[in-house]
């Protein structure tokens, strides 16, 4: 079994509802995003899946969420956008694009950090 691993980064604001503390207010992260693929089959080139084709499609998910207040965006209205959410999301548009995914995680800082993965 094969597993890669590629990262990219997108800034954004949101508020949690149904949540008494501070994060009830509007506040912003700088999120890095990791997207897990993991793999048994090779490509002639002997590659699970090449580093730019999943740069690019995370990529191009993450530009929805870009510099946006989430709690705006459709696919979360009405919803608490947290960090699950979030990676939920994220997983799911990209699941769409790459099959061999395994797992998004989403960091808000440093040291915090939610995976979303499907059970196989």
């Amino acid at each position: 079994m094969y597993e890669i691993k590629t990262q990219a980064f997108f800034s954004a604001a949101h508020h949690l509802l149904n949540y008494d503390g501070a994060c009830e207010n509007q506040h912003g992260h700088n999120w890095m995003v990791e997207a897990f693929v993991r793999g048994e089959a090779l490509d002639k080139s002997n590659i699970l899946i090449d580093y730019k084709v999943l740069k690019k499609e995370l990529n191009e998910v993450l530009e929805g969420l870009d510099h946006k207040d989430i709690n705006e965006l459709p696919d979360f209205k009405g919803e608490s956008p947290s960090s699950e959410m979030i990676a939920s999301y994220i997983y799911s548009k990209l699941k769409e694009k790459i099959v061999q995914l395994y797992k998004v995680s989403v960091w808000e800082t440093q040291t915090s950090c939610c995976s979303y993965f499907e059970e196989e």
